[in-house]
């Protein structure tokens, strides 16, 4: 590949200040995992499951249709950064102990969306149609959704 069209960012992930030089067209999905951050799952690569959901800003985006030159000077979350000194975050900890982990594959999309939802200024309690709406792009095979949303509503109490 002709190396003279590829363009330089400057981003955050999870915190922490990087640089990329990179081909434009490298989806922001691609990029993350190849720098270890494996919660960024390949789904379906046309935004259609959710599984590689991260939050850019603060907003849930598919990564696999964000491209990575579009990162410069934005602020990316990933599940790896939920952590703290090897303490899982209270939404992951409410998946966990709701029983809405199953296979896995859906869940860090699922966590990534649910931290954006519980972000958003709202009224508490979210009714049932909003959680589905704000979790509206992340498909999960395993679960039938009635343990996400229920999931959400005790994230919402804590």
């Amino acid at each position: 590949m002709n190396h003279e069209s590829w363009v330089t960012v400057a981003c955050t992930i999870n915190g922490s200040a990087q640089q990329f030089t990179l081909s434009p067209a490298t989806p922001l999905s691609t990029l993350l995992r190849s720098h270890g951050l494996l919660s960024i799952k390949q789904g379906c690569s046309v935004g259609e499951c959710g599984a590689c959901t991260v939050l850019i800003d603060g907003v849930a985006i598919d990564s696999c249709l964000y491209l990575a030159s579009w990162v410069d000077g934005k602020s990316i979350s990933t599940l790896e950064g939920e952590s703290v000194g090897g303490e899982i975050s209270k939404i992951q900890q409410a998946y966990a102990k709701s029983g809405s982990v199953q296979c896995g594959f859906c869940t860090p999309g699922l966590v990534m969306a649910t931290k954006a939802l519980l972000a958003k200024p709202h009224q508490k309690p979210f009714t049932v149609q909003e959680i589905r709406r704000g979790l509206a792009g992340n498909l999960c095979r395993c679960t039938g959704y009635q343990m996400i949303v229920d999931t959400v509503r005790a994230c919402e109490q804590e």
